[in-house]
């Protein structure tokens, strides 16, 4: 399995997995020719990529979806009433639907969509399976439920929500009925949310971890950072590598 964050953040999000023989986009929250840019940077060819996986319709994870269906000729991956939401941005697409629940497989790995907390009409995170490895994938929820952090068990590498600090969130710059909405259960997990998601995440075969969504305005990187590495020094169960996603470069390709 190889994993790169092509783009992590409120500006837009992509994430390259390529497991099996399958290769696929996460989101794909930039333009087409911004992510077949950042594919190319990283060594993965765009006309190799076989489909798309649509975590929710917000723009910031489906802006250059169409488009790049299209162009490329690969199916968008959706849930059924996500594509409802997104009919105008996927005219003409080819569309593979699933539920939220229901695992399936396409080609030759299996995904597992289930269910986050979020303001969008059915908003999911995944887990991956094949060759032996498996990735979790969860973004964009206000709130740790006990399913996200049941499906999200014995991964062997994670990208998990990093939104922001609470007191930068509280102390800046935005309207209060904004930083409600990111602090509600509607809204997006804290730095000290998602690293005490990760204290419960950790095990032997955990090989990779991924923080992500990181706000420009209301988060620091050092500070999710600061804090996974204090969380992983203090335990022996497992000495993943560590990776805060950019907005704007994308992270090395790495193999597990």
């Amino acid at each position: 399995m190889k994993i790169s964050v092509l783009a992590g953040g409120s500006k837009g999000n992509a994430v390259y997995l390529e497991a099996g023989k399958t290769r696929l986009v996460i989101d794909a929250g930039l333009s087409g020719a911004e992510i077949i840019k950042r594919l190319a940077a990283i060594g993965v060819e765009s006309s190799s990529l076989h489909g798309i996986l649509i975590s929710h319709e917000h723009s910031d994870h489906t802006r250059g979806a169409g488009i790049l269906s299209r162009k490329l000729k690969v199916p968008v991956i959706i849930s059924t009433r996500t594509r409802k939401e997104c009919e105008s941005l996927l005219k003409k697409c080819e569309i593979i639907e699933f539920e939220a629940g229901n695992g399936f497989t396409f080609r030759d790995i299996s995904i597992d969509p289930f269910q986050t907390t979020h303001d969008a009409v059915d908003p999911v995170g995944f887990t991956i399976e094949a060759d032996d490895c498996r990735y979790g994938h969860a973004t964009d929820f206000g709130i740790v439920t006990r399913l996200v952090t049941e499906k999200l068990k014995n991964c062997t590498a994670l990208l998990l929500e990093a939104n922001h600090d609470e007191e930068m969130l509280m102390n800046g710059p935005y309207p209060w009925h904004l930083k409600q909405r990111i602090k509600s259960k509607h809204g997006h997990i804290s730095n000290n949310e998602s690293i005490s998601l990760l204290d419960d995440l950790l095990h032997e075969g955990l090989e990779a971890v991924f923080l992500a969504h990181l706000s420009e305005t209301n988060n620091d990187p050092k500070l999710p950072k600061s804090a996974a590495e204090s969380l992983l020094a203090k335990q022996n169960l497992c000495n993943p590598q560590l990776f805060i996603a950019d907005q704007y470069i994308p992270s090395r390709l790495l193999a597990i």
